[in-house]
């Protein structure tokens, strides 16, 4: 650690771009009834409960803000993630919805799944999809859970830890050569080749109601956010890129539930992954070649999703990028706590929204000042163990 902890980021370039299309109110992704369809469901799911939204006053002092908080999701269901909530969602409703069309069973519970009276039938389907690791846990885990098949598809530069973690929850495990954009597309044609149901976190033409069944389970930690804060939104939310499936659906539930008063939305990518600010300037969808992979795993995407680009294109204020030369330093501020907050475990996905508002508020940039409270989601904690302990010098706690 430096001796300045923020060092690291001041003067950090985030390449932002205002996106000239941001409309009120945004492109409506997600119904009142779809939402609270899935909390209904992933509030009985074993081991679920609420995870922290943690306040970080010495950090936020110390930056120049008057509030920062973190949406911690290391605990997810013990996965790791806030992608626990999505994939197995929409592994539920896809096995619900077989059994109604295949068998004539209405549709049942996530119990009435669980409890194993079905699974001569759900076995019969395999699930597959494609991941940088947790997205595929979770469709794996909710495969488990609900008792169907599971093949996942993995890149090349994948980790052996993150292949573990799949195998782990049942999953046959395919490794292809590549980026993540041809694990989606080898998944895609061999589901087709072998009677497979692919269960995607990201969306393309023809192929959008699983992918929406997933955002819908994201969120559930939307709405634990609207409640954890109250009566006081934030005025900013930093949040990470990806194919944008988080962002389109924080962005469409905070503004259903915020209305005129939501935050100013700023979505947050590597540099060399950065699709949505790339689609953002262009106006339209864009695809970009992943030419070296980003530390942020789970970032390292080149295509968007198009029902998150719909809300996003629209909902989105800000398009930003960070360098990799922020990760390590903004996971080991957490780890450490230096301005007297809590330790926190996060992973090298989790810190982009956090560096990137950091980076903004030593600047005095992107109408950060004293006065702002600024919400960051740590999506993930230490999902493999050893590249965090290599990144911040600390063990995963």
């Amino acid at each position: 650690m430096t001796q300045d902890p923020l060092a690291p980021f001041r003067g950090a370039e985030l390449a932002p771009f205002a996106n000239p299309q941001a409309t009120e109110p945004p492109g409506t992704l997600l119904t009142a009834g779809a939402i609270d369809q899935a909390r209904e469901a992933i509030c009985t799911w074993p081991g679920y409960e609420p995870t922290p939204l943690v306040a970080l006053p010495g950090l936020a002092k110390a930056a120049g803000l008057g509030a920062l908080y973190y949406k911690d999701e290391g605990g997810r269901f013990g996965l790791g993630s806030f992608k626990a909530l999505g994939g197995a969602y929409a592994v539920y409703r896809l096995l619900a919805g077989e059994l109604e069309k295949r068998h004539g069973i209405a549709p049942l519970s996530g119990e009435a799944l669980r409890d194993g009276g079905h699974r001569a039938l759900t076995q019969e389907i395999t699930v597959a999809s494609a991941t940088d690791g947790n997205h595929g846990r979770s469709v794996a885990w909710g495969a488990r859970l609900f008792g169907c098949r599971c093949v996942i598809y993995i890149h090349a530069e994948v980790s052996a830890g993150r292949e573990a973690a799949l195998k782990a929850q049942g999953a046959d495990v395919v490794r292809v050569t590549g980026n993540y954009d041809d694990s989606v597309r080898q998944c895609a044609e061999d589901a087709d080749a072998n009677g497979w149901v692919v269960v995607s976190d990201t969306s393309w033409e023809g192929y959008r109601e699983i992918p929406g069944d997933v955002m819908a389970g994201y969120s559930v930690m939307a709405s634990e956010i609207v409640e954890q804060l109250g009566e006081q939104p934030p005025s900013h939310v930093f949040v990470q890129g990806g194919v944008g499936g988080i962002a389109g659906t924080l962005c469409d539930v905070f503004h259903k539930a915020w209305g005129a008063k939501r935050p100013r939305f700023l979505v947050v990518e590597p540099e060399l992954a950065a699709c949505l600010h790339a689609s953002a300037r262009a106006g339209r969808p864009a695809v970009v070649e992943i030419e070296e992979e980003t530390l942020m795993a789970g970032l390292s995407c080149g295509e968007v999703s198009m029902i998150a680009w719909d809300t996003l294109a629209s909902g989105a204020d800000d398009f930003l990028t960070v360098s990799e030369d922020l990760v390590a330093p903004a996971m080991t501020l957490l780890a450490d706590g230096p301005f007297g907050d809590p330790a926190l475990v996060a992973g090298e996905s989790a810190v982009a929204g956090l560096a990137a508002a950091l980076a903004g508020a030593t600047a005095g940039a992107l109408g950060l000042d004293e006065t702002s409270r600024v919400l960051v989601i740590g999506t993930e904690g230490a999902t493999d163990p050893e590249i965090y302990q290599h990144l911040t010098g600390r063990q995963a706690a």
